[in-house]
């Protein structure tokens, strides 16, 4: 095949970015609690739970349809989440002016869930072939994209919401994110047969970090003890990184004594460091491999989360939490990578679904947990120091993890030796 058909892969890394920022702006979601609140006299539970029901179809969807995007290729399946992303943001519309709350859910929580989910793997197992070179920094564009996404929704939605009302909010931001979206997926395709970018030869890269484990299918990634490994390690990442950040707000207020303004804007700030850890971290891990990437994560978690309740200072909390947020962030970013190395890129939108249920569960259990400690002891400060050994736990696994690793590729090498 000609280099002239080989498409740019810049281009598609671009399109991936594109679906990323568009699904991305689920993490905004904050903007409608008010205004439906005020509108319906629905409680703030009520109106979150639409939020809650959308990340469980997130989880579920990329588990569930993981095969799909292996089979039918990222172009059918980007269309297929402009579809439910777009009807279910713009459906939402349609529960508004109808004043359904159940209606909300289906569209929003469910439909536009499953958008999400189908969203989120289909452009990332994709970039990890096209760029086998540097995966951490591909699949970390795309990803970046949907941590910054609420820092262009939001202030979009709220724009949106003062000047057309509710509904009409949902409708264009249905409208635009279908043409994003279906604008984006149209580029995007697999990488020809046997492509591998210019200057980078697969057979060099025996005794490195990024030489693929192995070429492994769904069904037989889940008979792994490293899937197991990956399962827990983001788990604990995102439970603990989301039940932070879900009360980073009055956790501000209670343990450094800022103004709510003042916490508000410092949320904002700190939430840049999500999108940049996404870039940042899944970037470093090219160089200095996956497994230690996740060892420094959770080595500089364990002291953080133990620091933060001592903290009055408060550029000290900014700080950390700054430093936290990134570790969220490039967890999410760093996970396709780390997938593609140890199983290989045969099934790697399948197998990555399946690790996204921790996140479906984390994003239940964390916020639970820490609401739970708040009402039980009345304060966030005290489940901060449980994340913390949670986070020893996580560490255990990423050594075991390195560990298997290094084990599995020794004995590769020797088998390729005596070949």
């Amino acid at each position: 095949m000609s280099e002239r058909k080989v498409k740019n892969r810049w281009l598609i890394a671009l399109g991936a970015v594109g679906i990323h920022i568009s699904i991305g702006s689920v993490y905004a979601w904050s903007n409608f609690t008010g205004p439906l609140s005020q509108e319906f006299g629905w409680s703030a539970s009520q109106v979150q739970l639409t939020f809650s029901i959308a990340i469980l179809f997130l989880g579920l969807s990329a588990a569930f349809l993981g095969w799909f995007v292996e089979k039918y290729g990222p172009r059918v399946a980007g269309i297929t989440a402009a579809i439910f992303f777009g009807i279910g943001v713009a459906g939402s519309g349609i529960a508004v002016s109808a004043g359904s709350l159940w209606m909300l859910y289906i569209f929003y929580g469910v439909l536009g869930g499953i958008g999400l989910g189908v969203g989120y793997i289909a452009p990332v197992s994709t970039l990890v072939k096209w760029f086998p070179d540097r995966r951490g920094l591909a699949t970390g564009m795309a990803i970046m994209g949907f941590g910054f996404a609420a820092a262009i929704a939001s202030p979009l939605m709220d724009f949106l919401i003062n000047s057309v009302g509710i509904a009409a909010t949902f409708y264009i931001l249905g409208i635009s994110y279908f043409v994003v979206m279906i604008g984006s997926s149209l580029y995007m395709s697999r990488p020809p047969e046997g492509w591998t970018p210019k200057g980078y030869d697969p057979d060099k890269e025996t005794d490195t970090e990024n030489q693929d484990l192995a070429n492994l299918r769904a069904k037989e990634a889940l008979k792994t003890k490293r899937f197991y490994y990956l399962w827990t390690m983001l788990f604990i990442n995102v439970t603990c990184g989301i039940a932070v950040i879900s009360a980073a707000k009055p956790l501000l207020e209670e343990s450094v004594g800022v103004s709510t303004a003042t916490a508000a804007t410092l949320v904002g700030v700190m939430g840049i460091f999500n999108g940049l850890g996404r870039i940042g971290w899944a970037s470093a891990s090219d160089y200095i491999g996956r497994a230690n990437t996740y060892i420094t994560f959770f080595v500089l978690q364990i002291g953080l989360f133990l620091v933060l309740p001592w903290t009055t200072a408060t550029w000290i909390f900014v700080v950390a939490f700054s430093v936290i947020y990134t570790c969220y962030g490039g967890g999410f970013a760093t996970i396709p990578a780390f997938i593609g190395d140890l199983f290989g890129t045969k099934e790697l939108g399948a197998i990555h679904g399946y690790i996204l249920t921790a996140w479906a569960a984390a994003g239940l259990a964390g916020p639970i947990f820490a609401a739970w400690m708040k009402d039980t002891t009345g304060s966030y400060e005290n489940s901060l120091i449980f994340f913390s050994g949670l986070f020893v736990i996580a560490l255990v696994v990423s050594i075991l993890t390195k560990v298997d690793e290094r084990k599995k590729r020794k004995a590769l090498i020797n088998k390729e030796k005596t070949a």
